[in-house]
């Protein structure tokens, strides 16, 4: 879990986004019990109804399952669920405006191809 929640965004949000990260990273694998709303609610002293939004949110997505009694799981599908989902948000965020802006600059493909390929000397 991170130490400190941003202000600008909707902890429930936060909390859900989180729970993705380590799950698309390998943190948390299938059939691994994720924190519980009780402990994102003690960790960050928020109420866990905040953390339960964002954790229903993933079971209604089908990332995690609850065991009742025991906690939520991660489903067996979730990497794949999350990494589309991912790639799809990646696509409307980054991808369109990227192509918006190469139509104004009457890029071709080849040319946005090319660039997208071309090494950055400035990469870290």
């Amino acid at each position: 879990m991170k130490n400190t929640l941003d202000e600008n965004k909707p902890i429930f949000l936060q909390i859900k986004e989180q729970l993705e990260d380590s799950i698309i990273n390998g943190n948390l694998e299938a059939g691994e019990r994720a924190p519980s709303t009780n402990e994102f609610a003690n960790f960050y002293k928020i109420n866990p109804a905040t953390a339960g939004k964002g954790i229903n949110e993933l079971v209604a997505e089908g990332v995690l399952y609850k065991r009742r009694g025991v906690g939520m799981f991660v489903t067996e599908d979730a990497k794949e669920i999350l990494i589309e989902k991912r790639k799809e948000s990646f696509y409307e965020k980054y991808m369109l405006p990227l192509k918006k802006e190469a139509k104004k600059l009457r890029m071709n493909t080849e040319e946005l191809l090319e660039m997208v390929k071309r090494e950055d000397m400035h990469e870290d």
